[in-house]
Parts: C-alpha cells; structure tokens; sequence
C-alpha cells in the first residue's frame, strides 16, 4: 500500500500539487486521472522518488519516504517497476538484454540465471521467439509487454505505469490493460495507472484518482465515477458521446 499526505510540490511561482491526499491499494490497479496540466505526471513523479515535494509525506507499506536514510530509499526503489510511455526500450539491445538490464544493474545473478528469468518473464507477457530480435523489429503492442516484463523482472512490489496504452490501438490496448490487472493480482502488486484513456477506467479502474489543478477533486471505482455529481468529473468523463450513453445507462439502472 502508499498512503499520501497532504502532498504539495511547486515550481519556482507555480503550485503543481495542492494538498494531495490518497491511498493506493496492494493488489489493485489504481488509476490516476485528469486533464491536461492538472498534475498527473508530477504525482507520478513524486510517488517514484523523483520528485521531492515541500510538504507532506510519501508511505510505502507504512515507510516513510523522506524519514529513509540514503542507502534504505535506494533499497526501496529497486522494489519499483515502472513502465515508461514509450515504452523506452534501448534500441541497440534484443528484447531478452532489454528485459535483463535491471538486473544487470542491480545483481550480481549469474548470465545464466538471468536469462532464465527474462525467459520466466516474457513468457508471462505471452511473447515467445522474440527474445533475440530487436525493439524496431516487433510491434508497438509487443515493446509494450516487453517493457511490462522488464517492469517485473526484479519482482517489485510497487508498479508504476506512464500512459501504457500511449499509440496502441484500441485491441491491443485493452490487452495491455487487461495484462497489466492479471500481473497485479496475481503477484499481489500496488500498482499506480496514470493515463488519460476512458477504455483503460473502464476496464480496470478499482480505485480512480481525479485531479483537477493540482487538487484530489475526486475519488472512487469504476462504478461510482458513473454515478457522480461531481461537475469536474462528468465534463471529464463524458466529454465524448459514447461515455454519455453510458452514464445514461447507470442513470437508467439506478432508477
């Protein structure tokens, strides 16, 4: 679980995050949502450690952030997977170097060990033969299961993912979502979401954080978003006329 706290962080004049407080549940997908500039990307940023807010405080699993020493917070971020944008694979190494690299970096586990495990991972994402091709040699969808195998390669305990369905088509980004919520439930991971895409609340939305200028304007499931009077919320959600028709439909139900 992270617990956050009445969480502020600026830029020189401008205020980004105005008193953020939350909850991210273990074994859950948990959105963050919100337009353009309400503070997503920052949010995200700050729950990694990238970020060093001015106010407020970061819990992971009861830890606080700012209270580790040096050497304990960089224990605590190896536990961190973290799916990029873009995916961010290197391009000059294959699918199964890309997925090892963490473990390069961070082990000392045999070669041997390590390709067992990259092996153990990509099978999980359903990609098989790809292992010694080259990222401009799969497709978008495939990079995507390949940074998502990366992401878990270390076992972590947190999952963090940037806009994972960013140039997917909408089959294959409901594969990602849908592998995304299998990977958390099964290895029992807190998994932070932040996107822009409607589909992606749809579908795997337990636990949704809007923000709207910085501040937590609402919180909820994929149900109750639905159900909603919060105005900052409906012009969000139902800015196209498909999400209209579905609100009909949950008005229509509850009556």
């Amino acid at each position: 679980m992270i617990e956050v706290n009445e969480l502020h962080k600026s830029f020189g004049d401008t205020h980004v995050l105005k008193g953020v407080s939350t909850c991210f549940d273990q074994g859950k997908t948990n959105l963050i949502i919100g337009q353009s500039g309400s503070g997503k990307t920052v949010f995200l940023k700050c729950l990694l450690g990238l970020f060093t807010p001015e106010e407020g405080t970061i819990s992971y699993s009861g830890q606080i952030y700012a209270d580790l020493t040096s050497r304990e917070q960089r224990d605590l971020r190896q536990e961190m997977g973290m799916v990029f944008q873009g995916s961010a694979l290197f391009d000059s190494m294959t699918v199964e170097e890309n997925v090892m690299f963490p473990m390069e970096m961070f082990t000392k586990t045999a070669k041997s060990d390590m390709q067992d495990r990259a092996n153990e991972v990509l099978q999980r994402v359903n990609l098989v033969d790809a292992h010694k091709k080259f990222p401009s040699e799969i497709s978008g969808g495939m990079q995507k299961r390949v940074a998502i195998a990366r992401a878990i390669v270390m076992n972590p305990k947190y999952l963090f993912c940037d806009e994972p369905n960013s140039g997917l088509d909408p089959k294959t980004a409901i594969l990602i979502d849908n592998l995304i919520q299998e990977i958390t439930e099964e290895f029992n991971i807190t998994t932070v979401i932040n996107t822009h895409d409607m589909n992606s609340v749809m579908e795997i939305g337990e636990k949704i954080v809007f923000l709207k200028q910085g501040h937590k304007e609402w919180e909820g499931t994929k149900r109750e978003i639905f159900k909603t009077d919060n105005k900052a919320v409906t012009d969000f959600v139902y800015s196209s006329e498909l999400f209209k028709k579905v609100r009909q439909m949950y008005i229509e139900e509850r009556n």
